[in-house]
């Protein structure tokens, strides 16, 4: 059984950074694509970024400059770095990735179980 746990949410003030990660785990032969989307209340998801198992990333435009993903292809885990954050950036960030389990050559889309972020004075 595949799963993806996340960690590293919390409450910061604006200006503060914090780190998210987030860990696949179980019987997995590859991980492709891997990701963080975010949902603030009363607004669809989004995605904040991605980063392909070449090490190719994408970020949203409301975050470029701020937010820096990499990931650890050894323990199949991504990380969020969110420096300067901002209090539109508090919502609930979940991790995705794209996961071949043991035994199968096809990706199925994995998602975390979200943590929250929130920034406020």
């Amino acid at each position: 059984q595949v799963q993806l746990v996340e960690s590293g949410g919390g409450l910061v003030q604006p200006g503060g950074s914090l780190r998210l990660s987030c860990a696949a785990s179980g019987s997995i032969f590859s991980v492709e694509e891997m990701g963080w989307y975010r949902q603030a209340p009363g607004k669809e998801r989004e995605l904040v970024a991605s980063i392909t198992g070449g090490g190719i990333t994408d970020y949203a435009d409301s975050v470029k400059g701020r937010f820096t993903i990499s990931r650890d292809n050894a323990k199949n885990t991504v990380y969020l770095q969110m420096n300067s954050l901002k209090p539109e950036d508090t919502a609930v960030y979940y991790c995705n990735a794209e996961i071949s389990p043991s035994g199968s050559y096809y990706l199925q889309d994995y998602w975390g179980q979200g943590t929250q972020v929130t920034v406020s004075s």
